[in-house]
């Protein structure tokens, strides 16, 4: 047991709270049953997502029992987007899309012993629900004038695109599965993010009016990154949960590329270890910064929570191979593909000469520039430097029949596959 309030602030993991001298009480009193819910919009949770339910995870290794709620009806609908409407995913989409997500979060967090964390759909009581009951039992507790001052909604009716009666109502749901967790499993806290404190506080208000009951709300910030881009995207896109939408070797190149001025901040919110061990990693990173010993720890740690301690070996070895320092021949062909994956690269129908390779994919920006970078000793074909100007790359070159890969000088790195007709 620890106190989590002090823990989860020191991660910097409460930007907002409904009242946190109460919620620090009712920890201390606890156990605490709470919630965070995730709505199936996509086919995979993604980075930003990954903060709640490592969220999650630390308030039950506290000692409180956890509600995964996947919303099943909210996910038809789709909280208020900042500047258009959503779209509609049919329902056979949606609920195939549950179940994806609820496999990804149930990984993280234990379903045995005293503080047991359960699995909900708040399909389960909305289904049958009639919108006259809706608007009788539920409805009668929302005022409107409340309602179109949530930010989320504001800045809505204030765009071009203004807001459905849809999505405006996407709040009513969100409080409503707020009560019906409280009725069912005693459930006194829901968190998420700061973006969506609009709708935790339209649950602990409607508990307030119709049972007359006081319950909590807390709200973990969003990620800024020091360069001004956003959390969890990369020029390929965003970094998905799923190996198959971001591979994990993709997933391991994102820590192990953070930022300098990011990673204090993201080893406390992603990290479990303790904060004795990332001051210490901290320290040590400035002290050499050259060595990336946050990064390196970091993209272990996370890349074997989400996909497995073998995936972050087969990573190592790939980020390894790439850069001369293991060999490329050794790796498994799925493994050489999702690290290939995020490279710049070219198909081709036929092997051709070096030079005229390096142009295809972006090494060289003309045949006499790579026939000089090769002339210089500059080049190198599967990690073998190559000075001929007129080398033409061959079958026995070819990484498991298919690829060949490219870079030049220490660090551009490209691939080229070869496409047999």
């Amino acid at each position: 047991m620890t106190d989590i309030v002090d823990e989860l602030k020191w991660r910097g993991l409460i930007a907002l709270s409904t009242d946190e001298d109460a919620l620090r009480k009712a920890f201390a009193d606890g156990p605490v049953t709470f919630y965070c819910g995730f709505d199936p919009t996509a086919p995979s949770l993604h980075l930003g997502n990954l903060v709640q339910i490592l969220t999650m995870r630390r308030i039950q290794q506290a000692g409180n029992l956890p509600l995964g709620l996947v919303g099943g009806a909210t996910g038809l609908i789709g909280d208020p987007k900042p500047t258009a409407e959503r779209v509609l995913n049919d329902p056979e989409t949606v609920a195939n899309w549950v179940l994806r997500l609820r496999g990804q979060i149930e990984r993280f967090l234990d379903f045995d012993g005293p503080f047991a964390a359960r699995m909900v759909n708040n399909l389960d009581w909305t289904a049958d629900l009639s919108a006259i009951n809706l608007l009788r039992d539920i409805g009668k507790f929302f005022r409107v004038n409340n309602m179109i001052a949530k930010e989320a909604v504001a800045r809505r009716l204030n765009s071009d695109a203004g807001i459905s009666y849809t999505e405006f109502s996407y709040q009513i749901l969100q409080g409503m599965d707020f009560l019906e967790l409280n009725r069912r499993y005693g459930c006194t806290l829901q968190t998420g993010g700061s973006d969506q404190w609009g709708n935790l506080t339209a649950g602990t208000d409607l508990i307030r009016k119709a049972e007359g009951a006081s319950v909590h709300a807390l709200a973990t910030p969003l990620i800024v990154k020091a360069d001004g881009t956003k959390f969890g995207k990369t020029e390929s896109g965003t970094i998905w949960l799923d190996p198959e939408l971001t591979t994990p070797y993709a997933f391991y190149q994102f820590w192990l590329n953070a930022d300098d001025r990011d990673v204090a901040n993201f080893l406390r919110i992603f990290s479990f270890r303790s904060r004795e061990e990332i001051e210490e990693l901290v320290r040590e990173t400035a002290e050499r910064p050259q060595a990336r010993l946050a990064q390196r720890a970091l993209a272990e740690e996370l890349t074997t929570l989400v996909h497995g301690a073998d995936q972050y070996e087969r990573a190592v070895a790939a980020s390894k191979a790439l850069f001369g320092q293991g060999e490329l021949t050794e790796l498994e062909p799925a493994t050489l593909a999702s690290a290939l994956a995020e490279l710049p690269r070219a198909e081709v129908a036929e092997l051709a000469p070096m030079a005229d390779l390096l142009v295809a994919v972006g090494l060289a920006p003309s045949r006499s520039a790579a026939r000089r970078t090769l002339k210089e000793g500059g080049a190198y074909l599967n990690n073998a430097k190559v000075t001929d100007e007129d080398a033409v790359a061959t079958e026995a070159d070819l990484l498991h029949g298919r690829w060949l890969v490219l870079r030049r000088g220490k660090r551009n790195l490209a691939a080229v596959e070869l496409v047999r007709g």
